[in-house]
């Protein structure tokens, strides 16, 4: 029976890891570069619906990801992933060396494909060069895991009550709530990262994250709301919360009570009837989140701007192409500062990603100036600029892709109370439900969980159905505040790429205003 690999034991295949990828794979032929993950997920989970249990599972994941670069006068990449089962476990520095084998054939084959096309299709072929990577510092690291209650001893049935005791809370709110889901999962993460180069890093995680459905009747209808909790911690997270600095999630039975209580209260109000003349905004963090995740985080991918995901996905308002773009030019107000920043507590925190670059703060919006996109080796080089550390995938099987990390809005230096007090008339805007984005990204439509009327100052009628769209650079030119109060709220469902990749995040920022027009129901 072979021995299973567990996130302790990995410990003992990271020699294995760095031989296949040093002493292996560089007596390969015409080899440049190559690199292999290895991770390990262990974790369970549960779900229940209006109080009962729905579904438990204790999981176990082991993952494969190798890239090669290679070719005799043009330089490709040739990739292999795979998840690992039973079988693979005692033959695993096979396997390894079997997956360089394969990605070294297809690095190969490409390069010998692109030299072809290369010479065959005249000016056209020029867009067909060598692939390089920027040089990031070679690293050899230990990244422990954060938590006190180790997620893999927790009891699946603790987990289950869990989820089971959120979800008949949610119901006991009122009996205006007619439907509700509730989740929780708990896990714990090991990822091996080594490259031909020298770089070796062994990093783990610990990740607790629940998940709240609720559905409120009210006299002009039902309204769903949903939202999430989570943290890179321990089963400590679902049962307390969390409340440090930026950070401030309550337990998983008070997170689902607040939920369910504000969609009863937002499900009672009026519809939105949204004036026909632009209008003065003053957005919460919660809300922001969002604006900062969909306007400023996605377009800031350099794959995205790139026109490597234009397909399935979109490109970016803030580059048309190399010559054209907004790098080093205003897009927003000089109170305005966004970036990402993985080196942060929060969601998407980590210390290297997965080409193991180390992290750091990256400022996509300086002062209102735009500076800088996230990138990849590849991506940077394209661009001629250091490595940013951003290049991340979802599980080690898959090709990485960039990527946010706690991307948001920078805080201010102003009382967001004294934000709202100094608006006449206006709207205040709470909590994001549903982005709807431009396929560039430069205008938005994002629906709010609440909307108040601000009249001399003071927040007034509580309506439903309402949110802001602008034109993203219009919208941020026009910000006229930011205020002191900065969150970060985790995102835990980001998808992207094509197979689609989920990945974790935080987002957040302060209280800002500005100037949008609203939108509501037109019933």
């Amino acid at each position: 029976m072979p021995q299973r690999v567990t996130v302790d034991s990995m410990e003992s295949i990271r020699p294995l890891a760095r031989a296949a990828v040093t002493e292996y794979a560089r007596r390969l032929r015409f080899l440049h570069y190559c690199d292999l993950r290895l991770e390990i997920s262990e974790g369970k989970g549960a779900s229940a619906e209006n109080g009962q249990e729905k579904s438990s599972s204790e999981d176990y994941g082991l993952s494969l990801g190798v890239r090669v670069l290679a070719g005799r006068t043009t330089v490709a990449p040739g990739y292999v992933g795979r998840m690992l089962g039973a079988v693979d476990m005692d033959r695993l520095e096979q396997v390894m060396r079997e997956a360089i084998q394969s990605a070294h054939r297809r690095a190969l084959a490409s390069a010998e494909r692109k030299a072809t096309g290369r010479s065959s299709f005249g000016a056209l072929g020029d867009s067909l060069y060598s692939t390089q990577l920027a040089p990031i510092p070679i690293r050899q690291d230990t990244i422990r895991p954060v938590y006190r209650v180790d997620p893999r001893t927790v009891p699946l049935e603790q987990v289950a009550k869990m989820a089971v005791g959120a979800s008949r809370i949610v119901a006991a709110v009122s009996n205006q709530v007619v439907y509700n889901v509730v989740s929780a999962a708990t896990l714990l993460t090991r990822e091996l990262f080594c490259s031909s180069e020298g770089t070796d890093i062994d990093q783990s995680c610990a990740m607790t994250e629940g998940f709240v459905l609720v559905v409120a009747r009210g006299p002009e209808g039902n309204l769903e709301l949903y939202d999430f909790l989570g943290h890179q911690a321990g089963w400590e997270t679902a049962l307390e919360g969390v409340d440090r600095g930026a950070i401030r999630l309550p337990s998983l039975n008070t997170f689902a009570a607040d939920l369910a209580q504000t969609a009863v209260e937002v499900a009672n109000a009026p519809r939105l009837k949204p004036p026909a003349e632009e209008v003065v905004v003053v957005t919460d963090p919660h809300f922001n989140t969002l604006v900062a995740h969909e306007v400023v985080g996605h377009p800031s991918e350099l794959d995205r701007a790139l026109k490597l995901e234009t397909a399935y996905a979109g490109r970016s308002w803030l580059l048309k192409d190399l010559a054209d773009n907004q790098i080093g030019k205003p897009v927003a107000s000089p109170l305005v500062s966004a970036f990402s920043d993985p080196t942060m507590e929060g969601y998407g925190h980590y210390l290297y990603d997965h080409e193991g670059t180390p992290a750091r703060r990256v400022y996509h919006i300086r002062n209102g100036v735009y500076e800088e996109f996230l990138n990849s080796r590849q991506t940077a080089a394209v661009l001629g600029v250091a490595p940013n550390g951003s290049f991340k995938a979802t599980d080690a099987s898959l090709v990485p892709l960039i990527r946010m990390s706690n991307t948001v809005f920078a805080p201010g230096d102003r009382d967001p109370q004294d934000i709202i007090k100094e608006v006449e008339r206006g709207y205040y805007v709470s909590g994001h439900r549903i982005p709807s984005v431009a396929e560039s990204r430069e205008n938005f439509r994002i629906s709010a969980i609440k909307v108040y009327e601000i009249r001399n100052g003071e927040l007034g009628k509580l309506y439903r159905d309402g949110g802001i769209m602008a034109d993203s650079r219009d919208y941020f030119m026009r910000v006229d505040a930011v205020g002191n109060d900065f969150r970060l709220y985790p995102i835990p469902n980001c998808g992207k790429g094509q197979p689609m990749q989920t990945k974790r995040m935080g987002n957040g920022g302060p209280t800002m205003r500005s100037v949008a027009r609203l939108m509501g129901s037109a019933g």
